[in-house]
């Protein structure tokens, strides 16, 4: 009991002399301090060791080595850590996924050499008042015997690099991105991207579309992600743009769905009127991933890139002469709400900019991760700046248009399983008659309850579906002759 006593005294007289030593002694001495005890520890401790941060490049980007390391770590950790992490991960082969917990320390052992991994944090010691402080930094250490660090150094790291992809690759589950407002990116929120698993069913044997052109698009996407050597010999970034355009319900997303299908690729869905300004649009851009799709859908209604002068030459007429006093009224209104909208993330003053959009997509910063497909839809291609669609950035232009006879057999195939049928002529008339998007015709052809008769009541639900819509679009033409014929009349002179 004696001796228990005094071991307990001695350590907590060590421990009161280290935080002294921490809270008195000067930073610069301490610091030389520390270096030579550990020059003194290096003596007799034979171990070396190698430290993986989580982020790197002053916390701009995710390191690769950390992601790849977790995932190697994640595989062989669970027979035997103490302390694990469970997640439960749709669609895999196992329903639990484990992984090392932090301050948990695994044996690995690679050609007859022992290394131990530990897995550890640093929180954050700031007094910072903020609802979001700093953020705690995570790495992984790597521990082994000095006389094993040739071949730790030389041929494990790359075992565990190689095998970690390798890993991640055989269990990666897609996803659907979408980006949190700014106010979101520190403490423990911080993270640019939100996602969700990309589980859309649509591929290019189900998209209503005209054969030859689906085929055009799918050679297209096979050479670009085969690419990976002919564009850095022509000295371009690894990158493709498509500029989606067409109706509302012609199947814009259901393309992009498609092609994201079809390349096994990430989808990143980027709202812009969240973006604050263009060094945030930059710091999307750095966060996201190769092998992956952004997407800014609607880009005509997503900011007014294009008119903003204009709407500030505008306003300064607007506020001349006797309105100036009623604009004077409503401006503590107006702040009110501006400063509720920015406490809340919704706040519509994004400055953006057209340059900045430009920048992001064919710019210096967007050969940073490689691998990637950039995606603008919009109902009016007509409104577009040029500049922002030019070949360069929107490389290959696809016209989502209305339902053709082609694409009405796909349907057809798809949604009742017939290939032929008595109405298809009548159909394929009234297809060229008047304009309807696949997406109306598609539901027309679904069944609407087991009771029916699928395939008769669909296609004549189709059918007359079609005989409305032409009968709507001859009104016009019908009231504009007879308003012609009633202004030729007017204009007749009289005769006497």
């Amino acid at each position: 009991m004696e001796l228990l006593s005094n071991v307990g005294s001695a350590m907590a007289a060590l421990m009161f002399g280290w935080a002294m030593f921490q809270q008195y002694l000067p930073y610069n001495l301490r610091g030389s301090l520390d270096r030579y005890i550990l020059k003194l520890t290096a003596i007799f401790y034979p171990y070396i060791q190698i430290t993986f941060p989580e982020f790197t490049a002053d916390r701009l980007k995710r390191s690769e080595a950390y992601v790849t390391i977790q995932n190697y770590l994640t595989a062989h950790s669970s027979a035997s850590a103490k302390r694990l992490k469970a997640d439960v991960v749709k669609d895999s082969t196992q329903s639990v996924l484990l992984s090392m917990d932090d301050h948990e320390e695994v044996v690995d052992v690679f050609d007859g050499v022992k290394v131990w991994w530990s897995s550890g944090m640093t929180i954050s010691k700031s007094q910072s008042l903020s609802l979001y402080p700093a953020a705690d930094k995570r790495y992984f250490t790597l521990t082994v015997h000095r006389r094993h660090r040739e071949a730790v150094t030389s041929d494990y790291i790359a075992h565990v690099l190689k095998e970690g992809k390798a890993i991640a690759s055989r269990k990666r589950q897609r996803k659907l991105y979408t980006n949190n407002p700014s106010k979101d990116w520190s403490g423990w929120k911080a993270t640019k991207w939100s996602h969700i698993v990309f589980e859309h069913p649509a591929c290019f044997d189900t998209l209503a579309m005209a054969e030859q052109a689906k085929e055009g698009i799918k050679k297209d996407l096979i050479k670009f992600s085969q690419g990976k050597h002919y564009y850095n010999k022509i000295g371009k970034a690894w990158k493709r743009g498509y500029l989606l355009y067409g109706p509302p319900g012609t199947g814009k997303s259901t393309m992009i769905a498609a092609m994201a299908n079809f390349l096994n690729y990430d989808i990143y869905d980027l709202e812009l009127t969240t973006v604050k300004d263009n060094s945030e649009l930059r710091k999307l851009l750095i966060e996201t991933t190769s092998k992956s799709i952004i997407v800014i859908e609607d880009i005509d209604c997503s900011l007014d890139l294009t008119g903003q002068r204009k709407g500030k030459k505008k306003a300064g007429k607007s506020g001349e002469g006797d309105g100036d006093e009623a604009e004077n009224e409503k401006e503590p209104l107006a702040k009110a709400k501006k400063d509720a909208e920015n406490a809340e993330g919704k706040s519509d003053d994004s400055k953006v900019t057209l340059s900045g959009l430009l920048n992001f997509i064919d710019g210096i910063w967007s050969a940073c991760a490689g691998e990637r497909i950039i995606v603008f839809t919009t109902n009016y291609v007509d409104k577009l700046d040029p500049a922002l669609i030019r070949r360069g950035r929107m490389d290959k232009h696809i016209e989502m248009s209305y339902c053709s006879f082609e694409a009405f057999k796909l349907l057809a195939r798809n949604y009742l399983d017939i290939e032929a049928h008595e109405l298809f002529a009548d159909i394929e008339v009234l297809l060229g008659e008047t304009k309807m998007t696949p997406a109306d015709v598609a539901e027309n052809l679904m069944p609407k309850s087991d009771d029916e008769d699928a395939t008769d009541a669909c296609l004549k639900e189709l059918v007359e579906a079609l005989q409305a819509a032409k009968e709507k679009d001859a009104r016009p033409k019908v009231e504009e002759e007879e308003e012609a014929m009633v202004n030729k009349a007017d204009a007749a002179p009289e005769v006497k």
